[in-house]
This record gives C-alpha cells, structure tokens and sequence, in this order.
C-alpha cells in the first residue's frame, strides 16, 4: 500500500496537517520559553546558565530519536524495497541533523561555564560528535549517489550509524565521564525537580512539532518531485 502512495493525496493531506502543526508549534513553544527562560527556578549550583538544558536536552533527545526511527525505517528499505520509507528518512533526515549541531553548540557553551572547558573529548560528547557524522554522510550520500544508489547506501549508513545510539545513551554509565549521568530514567527515579522537568517536557514537546513540520514541509518537496516526474504512483 504504501509503495503505491498517490502524491497528489498526500499533498493535500500534508498541506492541512502543516497549517494545525505549524499552530500548535507557536503555542507550545511561548508556554515552554515562559516556563524555561522566566517560571523555572535557576540552579543552586549553576546559576542561570542551567537554562541552556532547556535547549540542549531536547535537541539531544530529538536527534536520537530521528536517528533511531530512520535506522529502523531502513531495515524496511533494504530487506521489503519500500520506497515510501526513503522518503521519510530522507525527509526526516535534516531536522535530525539540525538538531544533533544544536546539541553539540549548547553542550559546548553549557560546558564553559560547567566543567571550565568548551570541548573535552568525553564518550557522550565524542560519541554525538559521530552521530553528526552519520546524519551528515547519509545527507550527502543523496546528493553524491543517484536515486536508487542511494536508497541503498543511505539505509547502510543509518543502520550501520544505530550501532552508536546505545553508545550514547549509556555512555555515562559505561565510562567515566564530565557528562552528568541521566537525570531522568522510566525505570528509576527521576533525579530532576518537577519545576525544571515540566518546562523541559514543553520544550521537548515544541521541538518535536517543529521537526515533524520540517518533516512535512520535506516530504511535501519530495512528493512535488514526483509529480514533477509524472509519475502517479510512488
């Protein structure tokens, strides 16, 4: 079903979504800067440069996240030839990246002021360092490669790219590292006050809209190109 995708459907489903998204991106994100930047009380021990997290978590977060899902969505490419699938990692792709740089340049300026350096080669950091390097050669295998070509190498490199996922994410427990281990954990008690975990739940919230927008704007792009091709059918 999904390889027989109808463009001009999609489009105009896609077009509708973008505006409703786009809307409840604004509100989400003027609740979380009030929360983050003016509610949220500043850290005992790092003053007012604490804000930072508000930024530096969530595009973490984010740019695992879309990692993880265009891994997956590869098997899918390789092993049942979905084009649909590249598609999506291929749209899903630069928000991913976007937000993996934020990550870097927030943790390099939270770590100034933090641990008195701006980069340290630590396991978290050296290891999101590599995953900009994943979302930068499957960006780049699209436009080296041609299309089918590229289908195939960029769903190697994603896959072979979730191999550091698990690094990253258990880095900290791993190594000894300046990184902070998790303060939020689904199978143990979260370390972190609700007062600073509310406005970050917001603020990963209005970053996730605004990806999934990046996403529909890319794919809508995408779907242009088809039609551009005169095919009906994807």
């Amino acid at each position: 079903m999904l390889n027989n995708l109808n463009p001009n459907n999609a489009m105009l489903i896609i077009n509708k979504l973008q505006k409703y998204v786009f809307v409840i991106f604004i509100l989400v994100l003027v609740v979380g800067l009030l929360e983050a930047l003016i509610l949220s009380p500043e850290d005992y021990k790092q003053s007012e440069s604490v804000r930072i997290m508000y930024v530096h978590v969530p595009a973490a977060w984010i740019s695992l996240s879309i990692f993880s899902i265009i891994s997956v969505l590869s098997f899918g490419i390789l092993f049942f030839k979905n084009k649909n699938f590249s598609l999506i990692t291929k749209s899903l792709a630069p928000s991913g990246f976007v937000f993996n740089i934020i990550a870097l340049v927030t943790g390099s300026i939270w770590g100034k002021p933090t641990w008195g350096t701006w980069w340290a080669w630590d396991a978290r950091i050296t290891s999101m360092l590599l995953l900009a390097v994943f979302y930068f050669m499957f960006i780049l295998s699209w436009r080296v490669f041609e299309q089918d070509k590229a289908i195939k190498v960029s769903s190697i490199i994603a896959i072979l790219g979730l191999i550091n996922v698990p690094i990253i994410k258990f880095s900290v427990d791993w190594w000894s590292t300046l990184h902070q281990p998790a303060s939020i954990n689904l199978l143990k008690e979260t370390t972190i006050h609700s007062s600073m975990l509310v406005p970050l739940g917001i603020m990963t919230a209005a970053f996730a809209l605004f990806s999934f927008l990046i996403f529909l704007m890319k794919y809508n792009t995408e779907l242009i190109k088809i039609k551009n091709k005169g095919l009906d059918r994807l």
